[in-house]
């Protein structure tokens, strides 16, 4: 089994945070990063998000401005252990030019080379200028990579990843991005292309076609028909985890997970109930105040008691024009519908354990 950083590529809203305190637990073994790639994709030299693209002064006072794609991989090696083995949680989105834009590399990564590892400190000095307004680079792309991380150092990382239905997670980032949540999130206008679920597919897609994941499904005791057009075969499973099943079966889903990516698993792990694990955690969120408050406050992952029963389209509409407004409610509706088929062809591969007695 390998013993990489795994990374957990996902959307926002997709219950990831109550998924990373599980392993926040697991201090004595594990290193846990919480979306650090945010910092560059909104903020620094090299953003890709449109979000603050014109916004000097909020880059500024976010502390970011200068951060770099290089940096980050950097902080993790730096801030990993030799005895610990990292878990990285972030959006796939975060490395992928939005709105279908091709991808080039990132200047501050645009001379890695193969068998540097995860640690580019030791890279020469970056040879492209960074680009004035943010993406596009003057870099050149790879062929099928859509990410602006170059292939030789994704094939560092163990990747699994987490789903949530859009008819749950897009409502869920909505309300962030309005009163009263939008002074605390900073986030005051709502972009469907900050969903991130065709970003997901796509780095999904691309690291099964590079036989970095796959072909064998975790939880499903079977194999993809096919795993992509060079039929590359990988040790490493292909580990999604739907949210729905997480929050039904913690302990089913945890434990498949875990085993999927050589994580040891202890029931210890769902419980997080102390002052020690909550400082961690709040340290570990206080970058994107707003987002993860219930998470914060939380004390277990324990399964819910009454299993989610799926509303119409017509019942979840009514729904969210009454919180939202019937403008809010058609900006969530179409979004949702944007996201559906992306999720439901990533759905196919989810890990499927028996029902928690």
């Amino acid at each position: 089994m390998s013993n990489k950083p795994i990374f957990v590529a996902t959307h926002p809203r997709a219950c990831s945070t109550a998924f990373e305190r599980v392993f926040m637990t697991r201090r004595d073994t594990l290193t846990c990063f919480h979306e650090p790639f945010g910092d560059p994709y909104y903020f620094g030299p090299e953003r890709l998000a449109e979000r603050y693209m014109d916004d000097a002064k909020a880059r500024k006072e976010s502390g970011y401005a200068d951060c770099t794609y290089k940096a980050v991989f950097d902080m993790m090696a730096k801030g990993g252990s030799e005895n610990k083995r990292s878990v990285i949680k972030d959006m796939a989105q975060y490395w992928i030019p939005p709105s279908g834009k091709p991808a080039t590399i990132a200047p501050s990564l645009s001379n890695y080379k193969r068998g540097v590892g995860t640690d580019t400190t030791a890279l020469s000095p970056v040879q492209s200028r960074f680009p004035k307004d943010g993406y596009p680079y003057d870099t050149k792309s790879e062929p099928g990579n859509p990410t602006i991380v170059p292939a030789e150092l994704l094939k560092n990382f163990h990747f699994a990843f987490l789903i949530r239905h859009p008819r749950n997670s897009i409502p869920s980032y909505y309300r962030c991005t309005i009163p009263p949540l939008d002074e605390m999130t900073g986030f005051y206008n709502f972009r469907p292309d900050e969903a991130g679920y065709d970003e997901l597919r796509r780095l999904f897609d691309y690291l099964r076609a590079e036989g970095q994941v796959g072909p064998k499904i975790a939880g499903q005791g079977s194999e993809t028909s096919s795993n992509g057009v060079n039929g590359h075969s990988s040790d490493v499973e292909i580990c999604v985890i739907d949210a729905d099943d997480l929050l039904d079966n913690p302990s089913g889903i945890m434990e498949a997970f875990c085993k999927s990516t050589g994580v040891d698993y202890e029931p210890e792990m769902l419980v997080w109930d102390n002052e020690e694990d909550h400082r961690i955690a709040k340290e570990a969120f206080e970058k994107w105040k707003g987002f993860h408050e219930d998470a914060i406050k939380s004390t277990e992952l324990k399964a819910r008691t009454h299993k989610k029963t799926p509303k119409s389209d017509s019942e979840l509409l009514e729904e969210w024009t009454t919180k939202y407004g019937a403008e809010g409610a058609k900006q969530i509706a179409d979004t949702v519908k944007e996201c559906e088929a992306d999720y439901e062809y990533l759905k196919k591969f989810a890990i499927k354990v028996p029902s928690a007695v």
